[in-house]
């Protein structure tokens, strides 16, 4: 089993939380992680089992009144049971009670995330991080907060690194070696959770043309969010198109990152970015392959920055600082592919590039949120496909992409 990045916090919520809610794609290791922290004398149930399900939906209140101490899976398959968690926890406070694991984040239905306020913490858990598979402690934020990273003398270049990329993180594609292999579980993955998992929390309109619709952003991902265009790859209003990312969303399969902005910069692209939230998925679902990427260094770019991305997050979900992701780009193309913001005003900037050379034009985001930040602004790193830190002057650097895993 992996030590995961959110093991520590988890074990710190379920002592001082009466319900601890853990949300993320499906099949990223959820159940494996709540088992391993679970005391001996906590029930265990699935709501993927039907019988409990019906159970469940049947009596809600019935169901949680049965339950002292409780593990309860996949609890999006029956949102009505938290409203009786909610009665149960104002009988008996008492923290760890109810320990959750969410595929869709069943937060953002407002009944359920007004009904719990004060009584639940919601723990975000994505697939396996790089450090998670490697068993290292990542030490990359603190670093590019503090600007002090050191060349690596054995970092993932060129083809490895794109090897890396193309196998994402899920644990069951990464147990295959084979590359058909992997895609063939992504793809049929992405079916399941379109067929099944949407279908728990909303009805969708469309559900044949859904496929479609996720190949269409795929081909998008790392691009501006444009729901009009999204839109009529199916034949569906800008409407109707946003309501099918916010599910996707909700079903962590992709995510959108808001714009940062100041009014100390003018002329602000005020757009969300979209990006798949696994590079392996992303690559399966445009049917890319090692062979297809190597042959065509164009498709490289998209592929690393949702790989970039998805790394931050996952590594954002281990550290103690409060950090929002953001991305920045001005009117005049200059742009920022990450901004992270600290709780404190503080912000960091990360620009991706699919390159092992870097130029001093490469960095003219950065420099503008710099300038534009003064005494907030911590850090700007370019990463890129070397091995060398190369300063380019006060708070700028080029860094490894494998600093994201080093310890």
């Amino acid at each position: 089993m992996y030590k995961r990045l959110i093991d520590p916090r988890l074990r710190e919520a379920l002592t001082d939380t009466p319900v601890v809610l853990v949300v993320g794609p499906r099949r990223a290791g959820k159940t494996t992680l709540v088992q391993a922290v679970a005391r001996a004398d906590r029930t265990y149930v699935t709501l993927d089992d039907q019988t409990i399900l019906d159970a469940a939906l049947a009596d809600p209140a019935g169901f949680i009144r049965g339950l002292d101490t409780a593990t309860i899976d996949e609890v999006q398959r029956a949102p009505e049971l938290l409203l009786a968690i909610k009665k149960s926890i104002d009988e008996d406070y008492q923290p760890g009670r109810f320990l959750l694991t969410g595929s869709a984040n069943v937060m953002t239905l407002p009944k359920v995330a007004d009904s719990l306020a004060g009584r639940i913490e919601t723990l975000h858990m994505l697939p396996l991080s790089r450090s998670e598979l490697l068993d290292v402690t990542p030490a990359f934020l603190k670093q590019l907060f503090e600007g002090k990273f050191q060349s690596i003398k054995d970092a993932v270049l060129g083809d490895d690194l794109m090897d890396i990329v193309l196998q994402g993180g899920f644990p069951e594609a990464l147990s295959r070696d084979i590359e058909r292999r992997r895609q063939d579980w992504a793809r049929s993955y992405l079916t399941s959770v379109l067929t099944r998992d949407l279908r728990d929390i909303a009805n969708v309109e469309k559900l044949t043309e859904l496929p479609r619709f996720v190949r269409f952003l795929a081909e998008h991902s790392g691009q501006l969010v444009n729901y009009s265009e999204f839109g009529s790859s199916i034949n569906v209003s800008h409407k109707t198109s946003q309501r099918y990312v916010g599910l996707l969303e909700q079903v962590f399969l992709i995510s959108t990152l808001q714009p940062w902005y100041t009014n100390a910069i003018k002329r602000i692209t005020k757009t969300a970015k979209l990006h798949f939230l696994d590079s392996g998925l992303l690559a399966a679902t445009r049917g890319l392959t090692f062979e297809r990427v190597r042959n065509n260094r164009d498709l490289v770019g998209a592929l690393l920055e949702s790989f970039v991305f998805s790394e931050v997050l996952k590594l954002t979900t281990g550290t103690e600082m409060r950090l929002s992701p953001y991305h920045y780009r001005d009117q005049e193309m200059r742009e920022v592919d990450i901004v992270l913001e600290r709780d404190d005003g503080l912000i960091a900037g990360i620009e991706v590039k699919a390159s092992a050379t870097v130029r001093t034009s490469d960095l003219s985001g950065l420099k503008t949120l710099a300038e534009a930040r003064g005494d907030r602004f911590a850090f700007g790193a370019i990463l890129y496909d070397g091995k060398e830190v190369v300063p380019f002057g006060e708070k700028l650097a080029a860094v490894p992409i494998s600093c994201l895993w080093s310890g």
